[in-house]
């Protein structure tokens, strides 16, 4: 693989990381103090080296090892699937992945249940066929990968941005403007490391939202957010940083002054948000697949409370 120019003064996992999407940050850093990565014939040991931005590395990832997540009959709804992936619509509340604090009940569990023995193993022991995430307490579509290959695929279309992804936010306040753009680098809070900020420099990830009021509402509105990046948090912390935090975000919202009452009435306690389109390429037939999801009843029911 080699770098870009961009990546110059990057640490050498950060670097690695951003080209090569597929493998996590810590899993990289594994990989290179076992002597698996290696610039001609010398092996690289130092994650936290600096890069030129213009080198050639070879990686030698090992084969993956057997998953130890526990396969679980946890009800999923698959939207399509084939012999290389599927596409999934998750509820809220469901984790993505196995980490601390949720061993299990995850939908790694359920598509181990669901697939057996074919999911990429490309994301390692803890994320078999995982491609990308959305949050726990976010609703919607997910694509992921049963083959190596397919996974490989996927994550080219997400570094290259031309995954095509719209959440449905149900947004406090009424934006002044029809739509815009928010074009701002996200990075781990130094403050609070369960928080995502925005930051200047190199420090942060550019992230870029694509925003468009679809509807008012009782001081609140409907918008449709288009991801042309995809970070952690990105639709809740881009959305909060122009004054209008999602109904119902413990983490970035104010919903308690404004809609704490009827969040209360209708038991609604996450964040108003939903993955409700999914488009890419299908990384081997290579044809166009679109996928939709409509609101799901929790958030539908909050609309309609929301109604003017």
């Amino acid at each position: 693989m080699r770098l870009e120019p961009t990546h110059a003064g990057w640490r050498l996992d950060r670097a690695l990381a951003d080209a090569l999407p597929t493998l996590s940050r810590e899993r990289l850093k594994a990989l290179i103090r076992s002597g698996a990565l290696a610039s001609g014939e010398r092996a690289l040991r130092d994650p936290a080296v600096k890069v030129r931005g213009d080198e050639r590395f070879q990686l030698a990832v090992p084969e993956p090892e057997p998953a130890h997540n526990e396969a679980q009959d946890i009800p999923l709804r698959v939207i399509f699937e084939d012999e290389h992936l599927l596409v999934v619509d998750k509820p809220a509340g469901l984790v993505v992945h196995p980490a601390a604090g949720n061993r299990d009940g995850t939908l790694v569990n359920a598509l181990l249940h669901h697939c057996g023995g074919s999911l990429s193993g490309i994301g390692g022991v803890a994320r078999p066929g995982i491609v990308h995430r959305i949050d726990k307490d976010t609703s919607g579509l997910l694509v992921v990968a049963k083959t190596d290959v397919a996974h490989e695929g996927l994550a080219k279309q997400f570094a290259a941005h031309s995954i095509d992804r719209r959440y449905l936010a149900i947004v406090t306040g009424v934006p002044r403007l029809n739509e815009g753009k928010v074009d701002a680098s996200l990075a781990r809070s130094t403050t609070n490391r369960k928080k995502i900020a925005i930051v200047e420099g190199a420090r942060g990830k550019r992230a870029v939202t694509h925003w468009r009021r679809i509807e008012v509402l009782r001081e609140a509105a409907l918008v449709e957010c288009r991801l042309e990046t995809g970070r952690t948090h990105q639709v809740r912390v881009h959305m909060a940083s122009l004054g209008h935090p999602l109904v119902g975000d413990p983490v970035y919202g104010r919903s308690g002054k404004t809609h704490g009452k009827i969040l209360k009435e209708l038991g609604f306690h996450r964040q108003a948000l939903h993955a409700a389109e999914l488009g890419f390429t299908h990384p081997v037939a290579k044809r166009r697949l679109s996928f939709a999801s409509a609101m799901p009843p929790d958030m539908q029911e909050l609309f309609n409370a929301l109604g003017v």
